[in-house]
């Protein structure tokens, strides 16, 4: 899951910097459809608009060191 999303963010990372550096882009697809200032302000905003688990939301800074997989969900697992 989201591994579409984040090889996007890999694959075009120095162009979504320069767009969006230091802001957090929430991906879905091969798309950026928001971004926001805070990580916090960029989940909340997502849960309103977008389904639980079908976006990536990624601080967009430069170099490898950002390449981060940390996934947050509330989605229960049976």
């Amino acid at each position: 899951m989201l591994q579409e999303e984040f090889q996007y963010y890999i694959d075009n990372q120095n162009e979504l910097v320069k767009k969006y550096k230091g802001k957090f882009i929430v991906i879905i697809g091969k798309q950026v459809v928001d971004s926001y200032d805070t990580f916090e302000d960029a989940v909340i905003e997502s849960q309103k608009k977008y389904t639980l688990g079908t976006y990536l939301i990624q601080e967009c800074m430069p170099g490898e060191d950002n390449y981060t997989q940390t996934f947050h969900t509330r989605a229960v697992f049976a």
